[in-house]
């Protein structure tokens, strides 16, 4: 007698599908890809909010309120006064705008002076520095040395330098080479602009010095070599090759150039203190002693808007025109 045994069934095979598994744990992942970028952004918006946005908001709250020190202690609960103070501010025939207006002249002209002579002086040296010689990197460390100083360090040795009767300033002009008949004031009276002039452009063309020398890498020396061969001279090729190619670079230095320069603060507040000459009164210094000096904080927060909303539309203006002068390649 034969037993049969039971043969297995078999069961057709399920297909996987690798999609349907994946699917959601693809899209986490690309979630999480596309979130990660905001993440990290997090906590330096946190402190932009903090550092700036709400101080501003703060300042321009001010800017509306009758702040002085009488009402310091409870600031919120001070009264309002409308635009008062921005009346106050643009009024040039009262003694609070024209002073406002001089210090705004005077701010323009040492902004133009610097700005125009930072950039200057820091493309001739760059442009000097591609030529390989002997003791050019030495060199190159040597010129962005005052843009490493620390500011105040910086700037306290000018004014030991700018002493009168014994600052190094004074003895080179008077003593060795005899170009002044006597020993110059350098930090009151007119020649105050002049020393801070100094003062901030020396410590600014370091940056543009480096800002044009990296620019400068970008540009293929081929174009050099063809337009020598070409018979294009040193004028020929700068006018030709360098500048027009450092034209996107150039249009984002002279920017942040010019911001720096307006609001520049450290510099002639070390130099002069809290009461600037009035040829070197610059606006930030005058909108600080406007509000911790005369103590009116309601008119300095004023003076700060009005400071703010020009430089919005002075930038603004400025990259319009730049904008419209590039051309299709250089977007």
């Amino acid at each position: 007698m034969t037993t049969t045994t039971p043969q297995a069934v078999e069961r057709p095979a399920v297909k996987s599908t690798p999609g349907a598994a994946r699917g959601p744990r693809r899209r986490t992942g690309r979630l999480h890809r596309a979130s990660l970028p905001y993440l990290l952004l997090l906590p330096a918006l946190v402190l932009e909010l903090l550092v700036h946005l709400v101080p501003m908001v703060m300042g321009i709250v001010m800017s509306f309120k009758e702040l002085t020190q009488f009402t310091l202690r409870d600031w919120g609960a001070a009264p309002w006064n409308a635009l008062d103070n921005y009346t106050m501010s643009v009024d040039f025939n009262g003694p609070v705008g024209e002073s406002l207006l001089r210090s705004f002249l005077v701010t323009c002209s040492f902004t133009l002076l610097s700005v125009g002579l930072c950039w200057l002086i820091g493309t001739a040296a760059a442009v000097f520095m591609q030529d390989t010689f002997r003791g050019r990197g030495l060199l190159r460390a040597l010129f962005l040395v005052p843009y490493a100083l620390p500011v105040y360090t910086a700037v306290i040795t000018w004014v030991f330098m700018f002493q009168r009767d014994n600052g190094l300033v004074n003895h080179v002009l008077h003593d060795q080479l005899g170009i002044t008949d006597e020993n110059s004031f350098w930090l009151i009276g007119d020649n105050s602009f002049w020393a801070l002039l100094i003062v901030s452009v020396w410590k600014g063309w370091p940056f543009a010095f480096l800002i044009v020398m990296a620019g400068l890498q970008n540009i293929p020396r081929e174009l050099y070599e063809a337009a020598a061969l070409d018979g294009a001279g040193v004028w020929q090729q700068l006018r030709r090759i360098t500048l027009p190619s450092l034209r996107p670079v150039n249009q984002v230095l002279v920017l942040v150039l010019f911001l720096w320069t307006f609001n520049d603060f450290n510099t002639p507040y070390v130099m002069f203190g809290k009461s600037a000459p009035e040829a070197a009164d610059l606006i930030s210094v005058h909108i600080y002693q406007a509000s911790f000096v005369t103590w009116n904080f309601g008119t300095g927060s004023a003076m700060s808007v009005l400071l703010l909303l020009f430089l919005l539309v002075v930038t603004g203006g400025y990259l319009a025109l730049t904008s419209r002068g590039r051309r299709p390649a250089d977007v």
